[in-house]
């Protein structure tokens, strides 16, 4: 679902479900969707889902140590191309039926 409705906004498909191993020299990461804007930007997005928003939502539940997670993921995958384009960081939140895209959600200093 929030494939094809990112895919509806504009954005391409460059990998899905990206993971990093986990090794001596590697904690591991996952980015769920990594996508292209139509100006070049590389977006990887950190898709979360929850029922409701009683438990603080599904934006609320991406932490530091996830994003740190993301950012690991983020710059192994780069390290695979040869002249990284300019790139963000999105949130999909889906709560219920209201969906939530949240562009630029954090950055790699975060």
């Amino acid at each position: 679902m929030a494939l094809r409705w990112l895919q509806a906004r504009g954005l391409v498909l460059v990998h899905r479900n990206f993971r990093v191993a986990r090794g001596p020299y590697a904690r591991g990461g996952e980015i769920d969707l990594v996508m292209r804007e139509g100006d070049g930007t590389l977006v990887f997005i950190e898709v979360r889902a929850r029922a409701s928003r009683s438990q603080g939502g599904a934006a609320a539940s991406i932490t530091p140590a996830k994003q740190r997670s993301i950012v690991l993921a983020a710059r192994h995958y780069l390290m695979r191309v040869p002249v990284p384009p300019p790139c963000r960081f999105d949130v999909l939140a889906v709560d219920g039926d209201d969906v939530a895209w949240l562009q630029g959600a954090f950055d790699a200093a975060s």
